[in-house]
Parts: C-alpha cells; sequence; structure tokens
C-alpha cells in the first residue's frame, strides 16, 4: 500500500500538473487521466491533484489551456486531413520528418530550461526586494521606537510637572481659604 503525501504543493510540482494537464488537454486526453497521472508521479491522489488543479493552478494558465484547447483542434483537423489523404495514398515517412521531429523536442527542452532559469530568476530578484523592503521597514522601526522611547520621556516630565502644579495649586486654594477664615474671625 503506498502512502499519499499530504505536505504543501511546490512550484516545481504545479508547472508538473500544469504540464501533464495541457498534454493531455492537447492530445485529447481528460483531466481526470492527467489527474492520475501526476498523482502517481508525485505520489499524491488524483483528487489533490484535481482540487490543487481547479483551485489554483488552472488560474495561472488560462491563456495555455485556451492554446492547447486550439491545438487540440488543429491535430483533429490535421490527423482527419491525413486519414483522408491515406485513404487516397500511402504517404512514406521521410527522415527529414523524423529530424524535424527531434528538433522540434530539442526546442522544447531549451524552452522548458529557459523557463524555469526565469523562474529561479524571478525568486532571487523578488527575494532581494524583499530584502531591501525588509532593511528600511527595520530601520523605520527603530527610529519609531527611538522617538517613542523620547516621547514617553517627554510625557513623563509633564505629568511631574502637572503634579506640582496641582500640588501648588492645592497650597494656594488652602492658604485663600484659612486667609478667608482668619479674616471672619476677626470680624
Amino acid at each position: 500500500m503506498s502512502t499519499t503525501r499530504q505536505d504543501a504543493w511546490s512550484k516545481d510540482e504545479d508547472i508538473l500538473l500544469a504540464e501533464i494537464v495541457l498534454r493531455l488537454i492537447r492530445e485529447g486526453g481528460t483531466q481526470l487521466q492527467a489527474f492520475e497521472e501526476v498523482g502517481k508521479l508525485l505520489t499524491r491522489t488524483s483528487a489533490a491533484c484535481g482540487f490543487r488543479w481547479n483551485s489554483y493552478v488552472r488560474k495561472q494558465y488560462k491563456s495555455g489551456i485556451e492554446l492547447a484547447k486550439k491545438q487540440r483542434k488543429l491535430l483533429k483537423k490535421a490527423s482527419m486531413l491525413v486519414e483522408e489523404e491515406e485513404k487516397e495514398a500511402p504517404v512514406p515517412v521521410y527522415t527529414e520528418q523524423i529530424e524535424a521531429k527531434k528538433d522540434f523536442e530539442e526546442v522544447l527542452i531549451y524552452l522548458k530550461e529557459i523557463y524555469y532559469k526565469s523562474l529561479k530568476w524571478e525568486e532571487q530578484n523578488d527575494n532581494s526586494e524583499s530584502k531591501e523592503k525588509t532593511l528600511l521597514l527595520e530601520e523605520k522601526v527603530t527610529q519609531l521606537s527611538a522617538e517613542n522611547t523620547k516621547l514617553q520621556k517627554e510625557l513623563n516630565v509633564i505629568e511631574e510637572a502637572y503634579k506640582a502644579l496641582v500640588e501648588l495649586m492645592e497650597k494656594a486654594r488652602q492658604m485663600v481659604v484659612l486667609k478667608e477664615e482668619d479674616k471672619q474671625q476677626k470680624v
């Protein structure tokens, strides 16, 4: 019995999921077939793959899905044309076609490599930008905490001065009351 994973999805796994789903769309397969294939490769359930596709990955590949659907239509048309031509006359396979297919596969591999490199480059740039932002925010926090400390000291000084002023006012009021009592006693 194989265990299924329940950890978070990585970008590479998302890309693999997208590539296989798009390939099967292009080839006329179903998404369920793609989810099962990806599930086997990543040791996840096909349901988990389907949920990940529908909840997150599909939104990022809208244009790719449309392109794959168009390619599927073109492949159907081409295969229908080929079938019609085969009925008319058999077409020999030329070595040029085989070489062109190999060249196409090499170009596809090269493009995938460039794509993965661009993803890594984006991650690195995002990290450097976030580090700069973090440093700026840390400086601001330091400045604000120093200003807060300064204002707290000023507040303490003002509170002490206010207490002293209230005490003086209370003493002055008591002195006025005492003087009035003395005057009333003399009268």
